[in-house]
């Protein structure tokens, strides 16, 4: 028996799986639509943040409920939170408005109520100086609603501005010292799997330090619904769905980039407007059980004959989704010789595996 059969019988292989790094608390202030300089054709900001009262939009009751939130954790002795602007361009904000965050924002660090905030933002709606001013006023992140690095892709969406750009703004945040989010898009009009596989890469080398991902949904009163009515868009399979995030999932994981979502919160009016897609609640967890089985699956396969394992060690971490949502990688996991009487959970975060003599 060579010797690399002989080692791999009697000793395990193995494959790092790091615990998920702890999220941190985050107050959220939705500016649904707020600045934005176009409407994108698969957007529905009011229904993907639950803020489908208008009356609710305006600047000041916006911030009077962010107030409240931050004075309600105060109150329970909880710790700073992070304050985060999200659901419109932030940087395109009418100036009183920014101005008004930016003040908030201030008071509250004054206070010892937040750490810091962030905020969401097009890649076309930025420059150096008002970057320098969000890090003077407490920015410790901003996070760029790039969707895609593709030309077709971005064009097919109305989005304003090409792939070039949206490198350009990454560089600038990176510049300014702030810290970088990419929110990408998977199955908007224009991608395909490969080119999502292709945006993740790309963001990663452009420096960013978290991602997003958020598989393209059909939402009821955006231009997508329409497209989709008369046969002329239709959104991914969520097998295709779970597989390329799973893979976009890895790709991060390799360079140590957190994913830090993975489909759109879930949300009373979210689950009324939408007509097609891969929507899941579980849509997170579904894809780190499908990226630990690839992983699984690929390290199990270097061996001669790709015999079935005879045992596997697992971070106890990965417990909660090792067989899938509702055990639906039951039948996967059996294929490699897997099941229940020989999966074992530790504290190592190290995935063990010996393969079959």
């Amino acid at each position: 028996m060579p010797s690399d059969c002989l080692s791999s019988a009697l000793f395990p292989l193995n494959a790092p799986w790091p615990p998920l790094p702890r999220a941190r608390p985050i107050v959220p202030v939705f500016l649904p639509f707020r600045g934005c300089p176009t409407r994108c054709v698969f957007c529905a900001q009011d229904v993907q943040t639950g803020r489908t009262d208008k009356s609710e939009a305006t600047p000041d009751r916006i911030l009077d409920t962010a107030r409240a939130a931050l004075d309600l954790r105060a109150a329970r002795g909880l710790p700073p939170a992070e304050l985060a602007f999200y659901g419109g361009t932030f940087t395109a904000l009418p100036e009183t408005e920014r101005d008004a965050c930016l003040e908030f924002a201030a008071a509250a660090l004054a206070r010892g109520q937040i750490t810091a905030f962030r905020c969401s933002t097009r890649p076309d709606c930025l420059d150096a100086a008002l970057l320098a001013r969000l890090r003077q006023s407490g920015c410790a992140a901003v996070e760029l609603g790039v969707q895609s690095f593709a030309d077709a892709a971005l064009r097919a969406a109305r989005r304003g501005y090409d792939g070039a750009a949206a490198l350009r703004a990454c560089a600038r945040v990176k510049e300014a010292g702030l810290a970088l989010g990419v929110q990408l898009l998977p199955g908007m009009p224009g991608t395909s799997p490969e080119i999502f596989l292709a945006d993740v890469p790309l963001a990663l080398s452009a420096g960013a330090d978290m991602l997003r991902f958020y598989p393209c949904l059909v939402l009821e009163g955006t231009g997508l619904a329409g497209f989709w009515r008369a046969g002329a868009y239709e959104p991914w399979d969520m097998e295709s769905t779970l597989d390329a995030l799973a893979r976009g999932w890895l790709l991060a994981r390799a360079a140590g980039t957190p994913v830090i979502r993975m489909g759109l919160a879930p949300e009373v009016s979210l689950a009324g407007a939408v007509l097609a897609g891969p929507c899941h609640p579980a849509l997170g967890a579904r894809v780190m059980s499908r990226a630990l089985f690839m992983t699984v699956r690929d390290l199990a396969a270097r061996e001669p004959g790709g015999q079935p394992l005879a045992r596997l060690e697992a971070p106890r971490a990965c417990q909660g989704y090792f067989w899938g949502h509702g055990n639906e990688l039951r039948p996967a996991w059996a294929g490699l010789g897997l099941g229940p009487h020989n999966v074992r959970y530790g504290a190592d975060p190290v995935l063990r595996l010996w393969p079959r003599p």
